[in-house]
């Protein structure tokens, strides 16, 4: 007997007793502070955009204790730094804040970063980390966000800004070269409404 012919033969359970496959999950999410135990997951999906992409000019990647120095840093400025959660508890991306430059008079002023693991992109998570961003900006009085993104390789992420009413202020060409081509960058930037509040952001 041919395969085909067996195949044809072969009896069929009706559809009713037939496994149904399992339905897919619902993509779901919460937003929180950055906690330590979410580091390697958050160097895993940084280090994925430093090797396979232009969207950060970093050329090598990131060690865990260099993750664990960042985060130490931002909380002791009071800087946002969150992540985005699976109902199972994975890291699904990660936005912060950073201070523009050294200089004391720059420190109502910040630059933002937003990266996401390759499985959550296209859902709607990176809006909503950077408007979960913003407010927790707000909350800490900060004046200013400034996106400063590649010009090859990152429309989305300069469409999502520009949706969230960040508005393009300069452009430098050739300043970066990575992958064997010369990259620019594109300056956006977001004024807010600071919260009241004592501390180092106020004024």
């Amino acid at each position: 007997m041919l395969e085909e012919e067996y195949d044809r033969d072969r009896r069929r359970l009706p559809r009713h007793l037939r496994r149904q496959p399992e339905p897919e999950q619902p993509f779901a999410f919460s937003i929180r502070p950055v906690e330590d135990a979410d580091v390697p997951d958050i160097r895993e999906i940084y280090n994925y955009y430093v090797t396979n992409s232009v969207v950060t000019f970093d050329e090598d990647t990131w060690s865990i204790a260099q993750w664990r120095d960042k985060r130490e840093q931002l909380q002791k400025l009071g800087l946002p730094f969150l992540v985005a959660q699976s109902p199972a508890g994975q890291v699904l991306g990660y936005a912060l804040v950073q201070p523009m430059s050294s200089k004391s008079a720059y420190r109502f002023s910040v630059e933002n970063s937003i990266y996401l693991g390759q499985a959550a992109t296209g859902k709607g998570l990176g809006r909503a980390l950077l408007e979960a961003l913003i407010e927790a900006c707000e909350e800490a009085g900060i004046r200013q966000i400034v996106a400063v993104i590649s010009d090859k390789g990152a429309e989305g992420s300069i469409a999502l800004h520009e949706r969230l009413g960040f508005v393009e202020v300069g452009r430098m060409g050739r300043v970066g070269y990575k992958f064997g081509r010369w990259l620019g960058t594109i300056y956006l930037q977001k004024s807010l409404k600071p919260a009241k509040k004592k501390g180092l952001f106020a004024r």
